[in-house]
Parts: structure tokens; sequence; C-alpha cells
């Protein structure tokens, strides 16, 4: 079918969507939701068969949801309206909740309904986590049932009236309604005030004398203080007291700035700055051995080590993906001291959210000079690449639970073996942050995809699913499971590596899998040449789509890479 997608914005699921009706053989064009006009003239274009919007904060006009097929992707179940489904469920403790595709008409989220897929709320979960996961799975289950229904031509959509949920409609989840009060909130309100606000529009606040948004949340067991005081640092993040315990918040932004400008998600240690009173820094909690991911009375931390028999999980989780100087330091410290242990098999990720999207843009956008912090942050990324590249005394498994993009998926084809999720998408290139790219992704891409494959994802610059991943080669195994199992599935397949005769010759020092004629290190010296080039260019394009990305610039146009695609415009000789 020839299918349109509409959508805000070309976000983690729209993305999803679209590299899997790619992989089904559906001739697939993006519009983002720019204005009514610019839908109207890309419908036009397209003459689509279908108009899908995965995910969407405007009404598609009347005139194009009465000529044409338009379905609707709703994160909620049947019955389930307005535009804040996921706030609502996760305030409400839900334990089930559920996607509905849905046709577009008069009444916002009122259509008739294609298809509706159930799934669970884990225990624990964030917004982002849960939208990313278990929502995205069912999603795509729904959107595929309702592609093949309309593609049937036989089947006629129910009526929600005629559906055992009676229509409910919820407004907009305000701040007010996500309040916390320091002093009367116990830790289990004050985690699901910030669960319910992850990642975006994050739980508003006063801390230090200050207004922030507060972004993400982890429980603390052992430190206690006065309700509402700031207890200790670790990793960036901030502990602070709640009434019967404490909490600790990775990221802050600032509320107000000169000019009327909200901040930029940063550290909470780096976004306080001066205002961070004197706090002790409390080290990573100790290795765990033979647990489950989660062991009850860990303490937060954003790097893991866990260790069975000959297997070692090294597993990291920074939000957004995004991997500042210091992860990446404090990352390579990790991965030297797991190399370190008696492991056949050592394992890099193995959690159920991004892998590592790369650089951390938003760190570097708030430096003194983004150009130096830029090339910091990228020098630090190839250290801690080389070390997985050079590492021959074990083998080496990216083990992706979530997306991962640019450098991040070149650290991760610096393994041995990159094992994904079933629901992963990856974007293997540089290009639309105006970079060329890093990561000695020179040698290992090519290597994996071949010279034309290799041009081809980095110059077209589309995500691809882990389907195509694995067709392509840079995939090894895809893990058919739901984003809370892959942890433990990929223990469990590693551990049958570990006792296969491979893991057992490849512990051989001697064994060296690298004999390039070109040294590992002319690689990366060729690459950091051209980057340096753009970081220190104050023209350089990098610096403008920086900082648009960062401070979430609404587009004026449709984005260039979507030009090749069906309905997109014939480019003018």
């Amino acid at each position: 079918m020839r299918i349109l997608l509409v959508s805000s914005a070309f976000n983690s699921l729209t993305q999803r969507v679209f590299v899997e009706l790619r992989d089904r053989g559906h001739l697939v064009g993006v519009q983002l939701a720019l204005n009514d006009d610019a839908l109207r003239e890309a419908v036009r274009r397209h003459a689509p068969e279908l108009i899908l919007a995965p995910m969407l904060t405007s009404a598609i006009p009347a005139d194009v949801w009465s000529a044409h097929t338009c379905l609707i992707v709703h994160p909620g179940p049947v019955g389930d309206r307005g535009p804040s489904s996921l706030d609502w469920a996760l305030h409400e403790g839900a334990r089930q909740w559920g996607v509905t595709v849905l046709q577009a008409d008069a009444v916002m989220d009122g259509g008739d309904v294609w298809a509706t897929v159930s799934c669970a709320v884990p225990a624990g979960v964030t917004k982002s986590g849960l939208y990313r996961g278990e929502v995205s799975d069912a999603a795509l289950e729904a959107v595929l049932l309702a592609v093949d229904r309309v593609a049937s031509g036989d089947y006629v959509p129910r009526r929600q009236a005629d559906l055992p949920a009676a229509g409910r409609t919820r407004p907009y989840f305000e701040q007010g309604l996500r309040r916390i009060d320091w002093q009367r909130d116990g830790t289990a309100a004050v985690l699901r005030a910030l669960r319910a606000a992850d990642s975006q529009p994050g739980v508003a606040g006063e801390l230090r004398g200050a207004e922030w948004f507060l972004h993400g949340g982890s429980p603390e067991y052992r430190l206690r203080g006065r309700p509402g005081d700031l207890l200790a640092t670790r990793a960036g993040a901030v502990c602070r007291a709640t009434a019967d315990g404490a909490v600790w918040i990775p990221e802050l932004r600032a509320r107000k700035r000169p000019g009327g400008q909200t901040g930029i998600k940063l550290p909470a240690v780096l976004a306080l700055g001066a205002l961070l009173p004197k706090l002790p820094e409390l080290p990573e909690p100790p290795t765990r051995s033979g647990g489950d991911t989660e062991v009850d009375g860990d303490s937060w931390t954003d790097i893991r080590y866990r260790e069975d028999e000959s297997v070692g999980v090294l597993d990291f989780a920074f939000p957004g993906g995004a991997m500042s100087t210091d992860h990446c330091r404090r990352l390579l410290a990790a991965y030297r001291a797991a190399c370190a242990r008696p492991t056949s098999v050592l394992v890099l990720g193995g959690g159920r959210d991004f892998f590592s999207n790369g650089i951390h843009l938003h760190v570097i956008e708030a430096a003194a000079d983004p150009a130096e912090e830029s090339w910091a942050n990228i020098q630090a990324m190839d250290d801690l690449v080389a070390a997985v590249l050079t590492t021959t005394d074990r083998i080496t498994v990216a083990a992706l639970g979530g997306n991962a993009a640019a450098g991040g998926v070149m650290l991760a084809l610096a393994a041995d073996q990159v094992w994904c999720r079933s629901g992963v998408v990856l974007n293997p290139h540089y290009r639309l942050m105006g970079l060329y790219g890093s990561e000695y992704w020179t040698y290992t891409l090519p290597r994996r995809v071949g010279t034309d494959a290799a041009r081809r994802l980095t110059q077209e610059a589309l995500p691809v699913s882990a389907t195509a991943a694995r067709r392509l080669g840079l995939v090894d195994r895809i893990v058919h499971c739901g984003p809370e199992d892959f942890g433990g599935q990929v223990r469990m397949l590693a551990a049958r590596v570990a006792e296969s005769p491979v893991a057992q010759r490849r512990t051989r020092p001697e064994n060296d899998r690298y004999r390039s004629v070109t040294p590992l290190s002319a690689y990366r010296e060729a690459e950091l040449a051209r980057m340096r080039d753009i970081f220190f260019d104050p023209q350089a394009p990098y610096h403008a789509l920086r900082r648009a990305f960062v401070r979430k610039s609404r587009p004026t146009a449709n984005p260039e890479q979507f030009s090749a695609l069906p309905g997109a415009p014939t480019p003018r000789s």
C-alpha cells in the first residue's frame, strides 16, 4: 500500500512504524504536521491509500479525513481520550494499559476502532520507558493489524459506542496535578509523580531558591534527612529527602531563563552549578553476583556491573541515551575493571531502554565553549570504543534492549557480537547533525555491511529496524521478547556462549582478530581531523543543528531525508 505517515515529530514510535511498514513492502512517505496546508499538499502529492498518524498532537483537517482513510494511533485502551493518556495511567497506578488505532473524525479520539492491543505496565516504569517499550510493542501490533484490515477492503471498523469500554475524556495533565509536597509526600508518591512526567514535561518545583523542572527519579533505600533537603550526589545526580526516605533525581531543567526561554535538560549537579551545597559524593554501589537485574535495596547508579560465573554484564542507563565526557570516562573505567575479572563473555548493555545515542548535545550546548566540549566528548567516546574494539581475551557482546543512534550504534559495532531486542530501531548515521562522525565508524561499519551499504546508510540517514539490521549484517542476533524480559534473556544466551568452544578459544590472549593493513589509529586520526574542523568552525551547520535539537525548535519544513521517499517532490534540475 501507499501509506503516508503524518506525525508531529519523527519520534521513536513514528520511526518504528516507518521501518516496520517498509520491511513489509509498503511504500511509506513521511510528512511532519507543520500546518494544514502542508499536510494537504503532501496528501495531494503522495496520493496515499492510507494516512496513518503514529504521534499527532494536532487535528487532521476535516477535508482530509473526510476524503481519505486516516488512522490515529492513540496510546490508550478503547474509550480512553485526551492528550495525557500515559500520564494518567501512571498517576492512577494502572497495571494494564493498551493502544488503540482509530479513525479520525470530528470527535478527538472518538472515531471508529480499527484495532486495539493491550499491554502490561511494569512496576516502576517511567512514562518514556513505557512509551518506548510496552506501548511501542502494542502500537506496532495494532498498526499492522489495522493496515492489514484496511488492505483487505472488507473490514468494517467498530463504533466505540458499540464496544464495552465507555468513552472517558480526561484533560491535559497540568503541573498542578504533578505538584510534589516534599514535606508531606512519601517516596512512593514522589516517584509516581516523577515517573509520570518523564521525560516531558518534568515536574515543576523549587530547589535551592530557583525554579526547575525535575526529570527522572529512583528510590534511595538508606539515606535519610529533613524532607526537601539535598543529601548527596552521585554520577551527576542529586539525592533529595522525602517525608519517609529519599529519591535520586538525575536531571534538572531551569524553568526560566533570560529572554523568557526555559533551560535545557542537564545532569542535576551541572544544572545547579553554584547553587549546589557542599554534599558528599557517594561511590557506586557494590558489584552484584548472580542476582536479578534489579536487586531490592540497591541504591541508584547509572552504571552497574553484575557477574555470574563466566559472564560479566556491564549495564548502563544514561538519560535519553546521551553520553557526556564524564559518562564516557566513567563507563571506560568500569569497562576496564570488568575486563580485569575472570570472565569469558562480557556483555555491554542489557537494559530495557536506550543503548546509546552518542555524544551529549545538551551538555555541549551548555558548556562555556561548546567546540571544546564537543572535542573532549568525542575523544572520550573514541577512547571507550577503542577499548571495546581491541578487547581480544574474551567475547564481547553489545546487548541493545532499546534504540541506538550515531556514535551509539558504532559503540555497539565495536563488540564481537551485537544482539538487539526485536523492537529496536537503529540510526547508523551522523549527517542530520551536520557531523562526519567518529567512533571508528569508517572501519567497523564497512567491515560489517560493505562499502556500498555503509555509504547508503550514512547518506540516506534513515532508521532501520532490527530485522533489516540483521539482514545487513549490523546485528548478529535478534532477541524476541518484551522489554522487561530482555536482560534475563541476554544473560541466559551469554551463559550459553560462555560454555561454547568458541568462547574457550577466544580467551587466549594471542588471538587477535584485527589484521587490517591500516592500523586502527589511522581510522581514528582521519575521523577526528574531520570532526575537529567541524567543531571549531563557527559557521559549520553542526552548531545551529545542535542548538535547534536541544532547544526543541519546531521545524518549518519537512526534513530533507524524506525527500527520496514515495510521493516526495521531484528535485528541480
